[in-house]
C-alpha cells in the first residue's frame, strides 16, 4: 500500500487539523490521543511520510524513538505513574488504523487499567490539562 498524503496524521503534521502539541522539533511531533487508552496517552510521529517502520528511513528512526524516550519519561513523571507502555503497530493484521507510523505512549498504574483505543473521544479541556503536566516535565 502506498503511503496516503491525506491520512490525519498527515494532515495534522500540515496543520489541516487541530492537535494538542505536547513536543515538536525538525523531525517529529508528540500531541494528546483524542481516543486514549488512559489519561495522557501521547502519540509521537515522524515529519517523514511513511506508513510503517520499514518505510521509515534510519535516520528518521533515530529521530523517533529518541523523541519517544524523551516524551515517555515525561509523561511518567508530569503524570506520576509508575509505569509506561509504549506501542508501535505495523500494518491492519497488527492493529495499525492510521497508516503513518507512530508510536503510543500509553501510562499504566497496574493491571488492565486501560480502555479501548479509539472508542471514546476525550474532552478537549481535559487533553490540554495533561499536555501541560507533561510539557512542564520536559523543561
Amino acid at each position: 500500500m502506498a503511503y496516503d498524503s491525506n491520512n490525519i496524521f498527515a494532515r495534522i503534521l500540515r496543520g489541516e487539523i487541530p492537535s494538542i502539541k505536547v513536543y515538536e522539533d525538525d523531525k517529529t511531533l508528540a500531541f494528546m490521543d483524542v481516543m486514549p487508552q488512559s489519561d495522557g496517552h501521547t502519540l509521537v510521529i515522524p515529519k517523514e511520510p511513511a506508513e510503517n517502520i520499514f518505510e521509515l528511513s534510519p535516520e528518521g528512526a533515530a529521530a523517533l524513538m529518541a523523541t519517544t524516550q524523551k516524551v515517555a519519561k515525561a509523561v511518567k513523571k508530569g503524570l506520576g505513574v509508575p509505569g509506561i507502555m509504549v506501542a508501535q503497530l505495523n500494518g491492519a493484521p497488527a492493529g495499525q488504523s492510521v497508516f503513518h507510523v507512530h508510536f503510543h505512549i500509553i501510562p499504566r498504574s497496574g493491571g488492565a487499567d486501560f480502555g479501548l483505543h479509539a472508542r471514546n473521544m476525550e474532552n478537549p479541556d481535559k487533553l490540554k490539562a495533561l499536555a501541560e503536566k507533561i510539557k512542564a516535565a520536559l523543561e
